[in-house]
This record gives C-alpha cells, structure tokens and sequence, in this order.
C-alpha cells in the first residue's frame, strides 16, 4: 500500500528545491549588455584621445629633431662660405674680393649640367610670391686656403707644355684656379698638375679656358681646389641639398642678408631682403657688404589635426607677431612674411619656426684687405 503522506511531503521538497534555483532575466541581461557597452565605449575613447595625444606629442617632438637638423646643416656651410678663396690677406692688392664681375665659370664646360659657379660666397634667391628662398654657399674642401703666386711664363698654359709658376702650390687634376691682375680676374681648371717637363711648378690649364685678360706673365695665379656649390632649398615640404633630400617636413624657408655701411665695417646694421635691383644681383662693393645672414626654417608637425590649430602671421613688422612668423620686425627692417596659405588644410597642422643668425666667419677675417 502506498504511503501518500511522504509522496505528498516529497513532491513539496522538489517544488521547494526548483524554486530556489533562480537565473538572469531578460531585463538584467539588456542591463548588463548595456554597461558593457558603456564601458567599452569609454575605453575605446580614451585610447583614442590618449593615442592622438601620443601621437601629436611624438610628431611635434620630431618637428623638433628635423628643425634643429635642418638649421644645423645650412649654419655649417654658411659659416664655411668663402673658404678656399684666394688668401685676400696674403695679397692685398689682388685680392680675390675685388674681382670685377664676370661670367659663370663652368667647370667641364659642359652646357648640360647646372654646376657653374662663382666667386660669390653667398647667394639668395627670393621665392617668388612669399614662396621659400634659396640659399646657395659656396667654399672648397681642400684643407688649405689658397695662396696667391706669380705666373712666370703664361705662353704655354692651355698646351701640355703648361706654364710656369713661381713657387709650387700643391695644385691637382681638376681643381678651380682663379687668375687675377687687379680686378681683373679669370677662373680655369686645371688639366695636368705637373705640365711638361714634369717639374712641381709647371702646370697645364684645360683647353677651355679662355686667353688674354689676366691670363698673362706676372698676373697672380691661385689653386682654389674643389670649388663647390652647395644649394639649399625646399622641395614638396623637404629640405633639399644640392637636389637630395635630407630633412622631411620643412615647409618653408625665409633668409635675409646681414649687411654693414661699407666692405671694411663688420658691424651689421641693416638686414634686407634678396629682392629689388641692389641685392638681387648686388655688386663686388655690395657684397662685400655681406657680413651674416639671418635664417628662418618652418617646420611642420605631420600629423593633421581635425580641426584647426595654426593661424596666419598676423604682423610681419610687430614687435611681437602672432602666427606662424620669423622674428620679431625690428629698426633694422623687416623680417621676411611667412606665407603658408597656399597649401591646403594648412592651419590644421602645427609648426615650429626655427631662426638663427650666422655670421659669415670668412668675410670678417678680411675686413682689412677690404
């Protein structure tokens, strides 16, 4: 017979048991799929404000690196800029600061290849409409400046015969010589160091190299060695050296010259602009003039923003220009307008604006033969 009294008791001990046994319902589930949520979004939103942050801050710190690379490297050929001219101190009354103008020397006399060069230490070139100027240095590599001697036989120079010298003066295959009688000057290269009779003082010019003018016995002849140029400018926002590039993200680059009231001064009191007929292609007595140069590079961060971070110069002239400026205006005239308009999205990345003067070093060692 059954018992239904612990059938009974049974059954109510399995209802009991089933109803402690409570899960998730769907509210709780849509609540706890939406904190997830929250939380997911707020993580994801930090990383995101925290890595543009990281971002902006490495990228700036780069603008950094590249600025101070980029003016390191033009302020060490500037300095160097008319190394390797003939010693003017040596020979006062020839020296090589004096020469009257003359034409562009082409070293292989080769029509093709933009190498021609000249005496000119230093040159700017004004960017058209506020575009970046171009700096060109000139200087040799040989460890020694050139020292001026007299040619005792000019008859044979441009023969295998070649000339003689007074003393000899380490001159090698393929060096840039200058000639000079007074102002009169001349610039050749040399073909064979040791002419014929091979002897230290005979030497041979190229064939090219044009007769007459100061290229006669007892004018001054003086090995300048590799006569180099070394041409700075900005190309699709890089600096470029002599055409390769060497520092990305350089925008902009704006240089004046520094110049004195007279050649034998070395006190700069007047900065100006390569611009107008005096110093676009300024004479011997106005370059000579030319004592410093002042530099602005703009760098510029790569990382573009969302929005917008960088203003235009506001003032050029103020004694303190907001914007994206070279220096301050001064007495002794303008700084240069830095002009970034043209490029698109422009005031959505940050710069840096990197100046400094340079004083060509070269030149004021030669104030007195000025």
């Amino acid at each position: 017979m059954l018992n239904c009294k612990n059938t009974h008791k049974n059954q109510k001990r399995t209802r009991q048991g089933n109803a402690s046994q409570n899960g998730f319902s769907l509210v709780e589930l849509m609540v706890g799929l939406v904190i997830g949520l929250l939380a997911t979004l707020v993580i994801v939103q930090v990383f995101s404000v925290f890595e543009g942050r990281k971002r902006s801050t490495s990228g700036t710190s780069d603008a950094q690196t590249n600025g101070s690379i980029a003016l390191m490297s033009i302020q060490r050929d500037v300095q160097m800029a008319g190394y390797g001219l003939p010693l003017p101190m040596a020979d006062k009354e020839n020296s090589s600061l004096k020469c009257a103008a003359f034409a562009d020397f082409d070293p292989d006399n080769d029509t093709t290849t933009n190498n021609s060069t000249n005496l000119f230490p230093l040159v700017i070139v004004d960017g058209a409409s506020n575009a970046s100027d171009t700096i060109t240095v000139r200087f040799s590599t040989t460890a020694v400046g050139a020292t001026p001697v007299f040619i005792l036989n000019a008859a044979n120079a441009t023969s295998n015969t070649g000339m003689v010298l007074a003393n000899n003066i380490g001159c090698n295959n393929n060096d840039i010589a200058l000639i000079s009688s007074g102002n009169n000057c001349m610039m050749a290269t040399v073909a064979d160091a040791n002419g014929n009779p091979n002897t230290p003082r005979n030497l041979a010019l190229s064939a090219a190299t044009p007769t007459g003018g100061p290229l006669v016995t007892g004018a001054k002849f003086a090995c300048m060695g590799n006569w180099q140029n070394y041409t700075y400018q900005i190309v699709n926002n890089e600096l470029r050296l002599n055409g390769r590039p060497i520092v990305s993200e350089v925008v902009n680059m704006q240089a004046q010259y520094g110049v004195s009231s007279a050649a034998d001064s070395n006190q700069v009191n007047e900065w100006v602009n390569a611009t107008g007929t005096t110093w676009t292609t300024p004479t011997i007595a106005n370059r000579n003039r030319i004592k410093a140069i002042r530099v602005a590079v703009v760098v510029r961060n790569g990382l573009m923003e969302k929005e917008t971070v960088s203003t235009a110069c506001s003032s050029i002239t103020a004694t303190n220009p907001t914007g994206v400026c070279a220096w301050d205006g001064s007495v002794f005239g303008e700084a240069p307008e830095i002009d970034l308009t043209g490029t698109t999205n422009w005031d959505r990345y940050r710069y840096r604006v990197f100046e400094t003067i340079i004083p060509m070093r070269n030149m004021l060692w030669s104030r007195e033969a000025l």
